[in-house]
């Protein structure tokens, strides 16, 4: 018996080892020895529990947690289960489990933080708030705390108190970047560039972007500043895109101003989108893939995005272009019109889908859409491309859909085919971009929790003249959309 004791005792302190050092499989298989020798142990329990939450084996952690309780109800094991739920998103039960365990120890910081978060995933706001606050009582240094506490304040469209707690995270960790950006979308939501656009610089597509451009011209971006507003009336700018492509769209609006203040611009943008901007920009010599660094000579460079902060831009003078600022090659609308749109419906272009890798809140179930099919006298087109395409599938044969987004090489083929629709309705996504930008009508369908750049007051969209913007009342809750939708184009059409 002693010498199993000291086996233990031996075993143990070589597990927890390997667990402090993160080597999970060796502290696993050492645990499941000792519980071999003496399944009457729990701590070790708890620990193997713990080990298969750092894994993800969540319903193994539950049961291995439960275990230590059933043969010591600890307060420190109920803790670790109560952070199984957590990872679980099972959110009342580690409401009840944090709730309890603060009885015990009312002050400490982690319960309370965890307790807040819990609250935060059961979409009780009120209670959230209040115990995230009580969190930063005991530990005002947590930048976690004041991060978690403003994205609530966003969700719930209050962006000046969002931004008073992210500014407070900025002044315990002013190297912390995330904190930066996000600081910028706070104030962008609420409609404040004056003080956004500096925060926005932070932002990691930014970074990503002269990062990869400064790989393909090293010497030049060595010797080569970003430009930061300067004169710069006899020199060539060398700009190019980042992020996604409903971006670069909406910030070629000020491609033009540009112009004004140089003598040159050289613009990389998408593939996509080399066609499109080199009908709407002749002067601008666009490049499609590569250019060799021997042939490029440019004296400043500047990421898209930044253009409205170097150009000193703010809320007044930010929304150029609302009225339309790209048009589509009369020729390819001409194509398409013989070919899809020689009738005399009313020609509603849809899309339902964006890129997923971001936010698939966005993402709308096509049969959705099938409410509106049966309205008379109308035309749907699918302008769906790649991801999400496939959907198409599901209802092709049951209604009268033309596929465009089939017959699309590029994003001059898409003006094309738009020029030809009375409207369009789509999820927040490049087309719907693209639509505004053209001053065609157009219906984005954004979520409960939507994008900055539609701001606070959704009655009017104050980057494009010619769109309507519908957001859910509850979330996830697209029917009650579609309901309004219905109403709104039956107004129309009668």
């Amino acid at each position: 018996m002693e010498q199993q004791k000291t086996d233990i005792k031996e075993l143990f302190q070589k597990a927890f080892e390997f667990h402090k050092t993160g080597n999970l499989d060796e502290a696993e298989n050492l645990y499941e020895q000792i519980l071999s020798l003496n399944d009457n142990n729990a701590e070790v329990w708890n620990l193997l529990g713990m080990i298969n939450l750092q894994k993800f084996r969540l319903s193994k952690a539950e049961e291995y947690i439960k275990k230590a309780i059933e043969i010591l109800p600890e307060p420190y094991f109920y803790e670790s289960l109560a952070k199984v739920y957590l990872e679980m998103e099972d959110s009342k039960k580690a409401i009840d489990l944090y709730s309890e365990l603060l009885k015990i120890s009312p002050d400490k910081f982690d319960y309370l933080f965890n307790l807040a978060s819990a609250y935060k995933l059961n979409h009780d706001t009120e209670n959230a708030i209040s115990v995230y606050k009580k969190a930063i009582e005991i530990n005002p240094t947590n930048t976690d705390a004041y991060y978690n506490l403003a994205h609530i304040y966003d969700d719930i469209g209050q962006p000046q108190e969002s931004i008073k707690y992210y500014k407070k995270a900025i002044e315990i960790n002013p190297n912390d970047i995330e904190m930066r950006y996000f600081t910028a979308l706070s104030y962008f939501k609420n409609r404040d560039y004056g003080h956004g656009l500096e925060f926005f610089e932070s932002r990691l597509c930014r970074q990503t972007a002269i990062v990869t451009q400064a790989n393909t011209y090293p010497n030049l971006f060595n010797n080569k500043p970003i430009w930061q507003g300067e004169d710069i009336s006899d020199k060539i700018i060398y700009t190019y895109y980042e992020a996604g492509f409903g971006d670069v769209l909406m910030f070629s609006r000020y491609l033009p101003l540009l112009q004004e203040k140089c003598k040159k611009i050289i613009f990389k943008p998408q593939v996509p989108l080399v066609e499109l901007f080199e009908y709407n920009f002749p002067e601008i010599e666009m490049i499609r893939y590569f250019k060799q660094e021997k042939d490029m000579n440019f004296d400043y460079h500047i990421p898209v995005l930044s253009l409205p902060y170097a150009l000193g831009l703010n809320e007044n003078n930010m929304f150029v272009g609302k009225s339309g600022y790209l048009k589509p090659d009369p020729a390819i609308v001409e194509r398409y019109k013989k070919e899809y749109f020689n009738n005399d419906n009313f020609k509603i272009g849809i899309k339902w889908r964006g890129n997923t890798h971001y936010e698939m809140d966005r993402v709308i179930d096509i049969k959705s859409f099938i409410k509106l099919f049966d309205i008379p006298n109308t035309k749907f087109y699918s302008f769906q491309t790649f991801e999400g395409a496939d959907d198409l599938n599901e209802i092709i044969n049951d209604y009268d859909i033309t596929d465009i987004g089939k017959t699309v090489q590029n994003f001059s083929d898409t003006a094309g085919a738009l020029e030809n629709m009375d409207l369009i309705i789509c999820n927040d996504t490049s087309l719907a971009h693209l639509a505004g930008a053209m001053k065609k009508p157009c219906w984005i369908l954004l979520p409960y929790l939507y994008n900055w750049r539609w701001h606070l007051d959704l009655t009017k969209c104050d980057w494009y003249d010619s769109v309507k913007l519908y957001r859910q009342k509850e979330r996830g809750d697209w029917d009650e959309i579609f309901d309004r939708m219905y109403n709104d184009l039956s107004k129309i059409l009668n």
